[in-house]
């Protein structure tokens, strides 16, 4: 078993100026978190700027990881953050390539590989890292310094991938909450190669607590596993509802 097991915990992003919301889940969250994800204009939408609360994130103690994609950004764009990020000394970036935006435009020619290479030679001694689907990687993500693995709902999947694909780099399981049946649709819907258990969506129709208690039981199974350094958990909107019982299972 790994000695240590941290727990990054997505943040919801802010979609109007007030951070009110976004410092309750750290307050919340970081009785448990190691440290937490902020999105970058999640699924499309706008939202206050992940590096501006990942600052937010540190300057209440905790340390923060800025999402950056690469769907929404020009070279000089991404210049911008990079130096932003500098400035209020954020160090650790999670770089992906977006959800689809709602328009079906894209507005950048950066890719998360050109992002990597241009972060490191603009800001050198920053962490990078990139996320992985379950399937074979590629070489220039395995020089990344951390990987997020896909969300899945599977623990038995998680774990035949991280067998099959070793790297050397910490590697962190995606684990979301399933917080009730419409969700289980949008996922569905928005991520078709997410294979959501049709026991599980049937609990958490019949149960709202159903999905809290599968993503714990989740955790531990992989924190059990010792084959991950941690879990990337998104509670989505139940992170009053997690935690409690995260910090009981983890004492």
């Amino acid at each position: 078993m790994i000695m240590s097991f941290e727990l990054i915990c997505e943040i919801e992003p802010p979609t109007t100026p007030d951070l009110k919301h976004v410092r309750h889940q750290i307050g919340t969250m970081s009785k448990i978190a190691h440290s937490f994800l902020i999105p970058d204009n999640h699924i499309g939408r706008a939202t206050v700027s992940s590096v501006a609360v990942a600052h937010e994130v540190e300057a209440m103690g905790g340390r923060g990881i800025a999402c950056l994609n690469s769907r929404d950004r020009n070279l000089l764009g991404f210049r911008r953050d990079l130096l932003t990020a500098a400035a209020y000394g954020v160090d650790q970036f999670l770089f992906v390539f977006g959800d689809k935006p709602s328009s079906g435009n894209r507005t950048s020619d950066l890719t998360v590989r050109s992002m990597i290479e241009e972060a490191r030679a603009f800001t050198p001694g920053v962490r990078l890292g990139a996320a992985a689907g379950l399937r074979p990687l590629p070489s220039w993500k395995r020089a990344a310094d951390f990987l997020f693995s896909q969300v899945s709902f599977s623990v038995e999947a998680q774990l035949r991938w991280r067998d099959e694909h070793p790297v050397d780099v910490p590697v962190y399981a995606g684990v979301m909450v399933l917080a009730s049946a419409n969700h289980a649709r949008t996922l569905s819907a928005a991520i078709p190669d997410i294979a959501l258990p049709d026991d599980l969506v049937a609990r958490v129709a019949a149960d709202r607590m159903a999905g809290v208690e599968a993503a714990c039981e989740q955790v531990l199974a992989l924190r059990d596993s010792g084959a991950f350094a941690g879990v990337h958990l998104i509670p989505v909107s139940r992170y009053r509802d997690i935690e409690p019982r995260l910090a009981a299972a983890l004492r």
